[in-house]
């Protein structure tokens, strides 16, 4: 993994977690991922996931290390569900928008019958035509970047 452009690492509070230059509760240290609990958790337990090398993005993130970084997301969601007894998880990223911190992460949050979180954390809506909606999935077809 590299670092990404117009963002000093150095800076990058995730980064000097990494670093072990600023304290969090370190539940994953792998090579390809670090996991620490959240300092503001929407539920105890609530962990972020970030990959050991600075990258701001998922669209940043090298092609070849998105398997193993994933692989670390899913064991970590496993272990909230088994350490915390929790019924479920809620995984979840942001790219840019609503990104607090601006190195990739994910958040698992564990997850239980009636905890009160309600789906998402914004309004859905729905397509007015089915044309609309053929017309957006075409754009997204069109603008896919061919694999390999």
């Amino acid at each position: 993994m590299t670092s990404s452009p117009g963002h000093a690492p150095a800076r990058c509070p995730f980064c000097a977690i990494v670093a072990g230059q600023a304290a969090a509760h370190i539940v994953l240290d792998e090579p390809d991922a670090v996991a620490f609990l959240d300092a503001r958790p929407v539920f105890p337990g609530h962990v972020l996931v970030v990959p050991r090398a600075h990258v701001e993005t998922l669209v940043d993130l090298p092609a070849a290390d998105v398997g193993p970084f994933f692989r670390a997301v899913q064991r970590v969601a496993g272990a909230v569900e088994r350490g915390l007894a929790a019924d479920g998880t809620f995984v979840a990223m942001n790219n840019k928008i609503s990104q607090s911190v601006p190195h990739l992460h994910v958040h698992v949050v564990p997850r239980r019958k009636k905890d009160g979180l309600r789906g998402f954390f914004w309004p859905r809506v729905t397509y007015s035509t089915e044309d609309d909606a053929a017309k957006v999935a075409a754009a997204i077809r069109a603008a896919v970047v061919p694999a390999g």
